[in-house]
């Protein structure tokens, strides 16, 4: 029941592209810079790693639950590969620094 003088608010449904954001609003590549800004700042590579790929664990409640909720699906199909990919050019960074970089001792 609402007061008077209030209007009753209506959710709308959240499309996939709203959902995705993070897909859809950044590049693979400007992530993948990001992590490895953290990472020249001292971020331990293997957490690093971590939280750029998706979590085994997260991933396969996701393949449960995709038989009954088509977000999950999409989300396989959508936000893994995304994660993967920026997994990989962070990869290729790090790669790269250390063949340009020489190691003092």
């Amino acid at each position: 029941m609402s007061s008077p003088g209030r209007q009753a608010v209506v959710v709308e449904p959240v499309s996939l592209d709203e959902m995705f954001t993070e897909v859809n609003g950044l590049s693979p590549q400007r992530e993948a810079a990001f992590f490895y800004g953290l990472f020249l700042r001292g971020h331990s590579l293997d957490n690093l790693r971590r939280d750029i790929d998706v979590d085994p664990v997260l991933l396969a409640k996701w393949r449960v639950l995709q038989a009954r909720e088509p977000l999950y699906r999409e989300a396989i199909e959508t936000i893994v590969p995304y994660r993967k990919r920026v997994l990989a050019i962070f990869e290729s960074l790090i790669t790269s620094e250390r063949r340009q970089t020489p190691r003092y001792q």
